[in-house]
């Protein structure tokens, strides 16, 4: 956690594999092979709003099953903006910048876990 941003809810996301913490460690070393990260850049790059709408909202639900508290918040509204067919021109550099500040912190938990 960094000036108060919550990346991994440790107490949360073991609470959803029923404290296996193996399991935890697991999911996140499968979460850091998700494609749908460069899959969503590049459908908002080819302007394919539907391709990159599928893409934001497994991510969004990846996010929120392994409680990366604030992936999951800057995701989520980078799917708003695409359903409303927006996007502002920041939130995939926020949601980039996001995921590469959640990295470390998943491999802390996989390293204190594994």
């Amino acid at each position: 956690m960094a000036d108060g941003v919550v990346y991994v809810n440790i107490e949360e996301a073991l609470k959803r594999v029923m404290n296996n913490s193996k399991l935890l460690a697991k999911l996140f070393k499968k979460f850091k092979d998700d494609k749908n990260l460069i899959d969503l850049e590049a459908a908002l790059t080819e302007g394919d709003l539907p391709k990159a709408q599928v893409n934001a909202h497994t991510l969004k639900g990846l996010s929120a099953n392994l409680s990366l508290t604030e992936l999951y918040k800057q995701v989520l509204e980078l799917e708003t903006q695409i359903k409303a067919g927006s996007v502002a021109p920041d939130q995939l550099e926020t949601v980039k910048t996001v995921y590469s500040e959640t990295l470390p912190e998943i491999d802390k938990v996989i390293a204190q876990y594994e």
